[in-house]
């Protein structure tokens, strides 16, 4: 069979501080307190523009092939810009943009099949009439001292949907002389979308069965931010 490994993206990306809004109720526990370290790291931060570090971010997708293996494989070219003050998380924003021809995918013989350049075509991507994805978050929920749901609108192949993303806060520091990007913020962050909602349904497999490749796409990021002084 084929190999058909699909799909895409976003992303992306991932951005969460603070601490979640406590819950009333009886029999219902307050979340767990901000770590220190976490809540001296986020007071010392500026607010402003943040602009991903492509040197540093990593936008990986994953599908099921088959039911043998978790198809895996990344687009190399993309940005992505988070409007955050870090005292107020939940009024972020994330936009973020996806060179769909960036595929890569790591097949073995470019020389039998340029596989990279079968997902560019009008089957999957179609890269030609659709470029480039987008990713606009539309609300960001927080979900923990260092956690946060990002809910966003990705426009891919000319379609427009939403997605979601569990993002993780992994540390930062603000402006100092050891690092000329200037400061600096890290985060995880993973998602699943259904490519069949737009419009890439070739080989998905029949329901109940395996036979295929998956309509569901995990989304894997790895990134950091920075903003220069001034």
């Amino acid at each position: 069979m084929a190999r058909t490994p699909l799909v895409l993206p976003l992303i992306f990306a991932g951005l969460v501080l603070g601490a979640a809004a406590l819950t009333a109720g009886v029999g219902r526990s307050d979340p767990a307190p901000m770590p220190a370290e976490t809540a001296k790291v986020i007071a010392e931060l500026p607010a402003g523009d943040w602009r991903l570090d492509k040197a540093h971010a990593s936008l990986i997708f994953r599908v099921d092939h088959l039911g043998f293996s978790n198809y895996t494989a990344r687009f190399t070219r993309w940005d992505a810009t988070l409007t955050l003050d870090p005292r107020n998380p939940a009024a972020a924003s994330l936009t973020a943009e996806v060179d769909a021809a960036s595929i890569e995918t790591d097949y073995p013989d470019p020389a039998s099949l340029d596989f990279n350049a079968t997902l560019r075509g009008e089957t999957w991507l179609d890269t030609t009439r659709h470029p480039k994805m987008t990713f606009r978050s539309t609300r960001i929920e927080m979900t923990g001292p260092q956690t946060a749901t990002i809910v966003g609108d990705l426009t891919l192949r000319g379609v427009t949907r939403p997605v979601r993303l569990e993002a993780r806060f992994n540390g930062g520091y603000a402006h100092n002389p050891y690092d000329a990007a200037g400061a600096r913020i890290g985060f995880s962050a993973r998602g699943v979308l259904n490519r069949g909602d737009f419009g890439i349904d070739y080989g998905i497999p029949a329901p109940g069965s395996k036979m295929g490749v998956s309509n569901a796409v995990e989304i894997i990021l790895e990134t950091e931010f920075s903003l220069k002084a001034g």
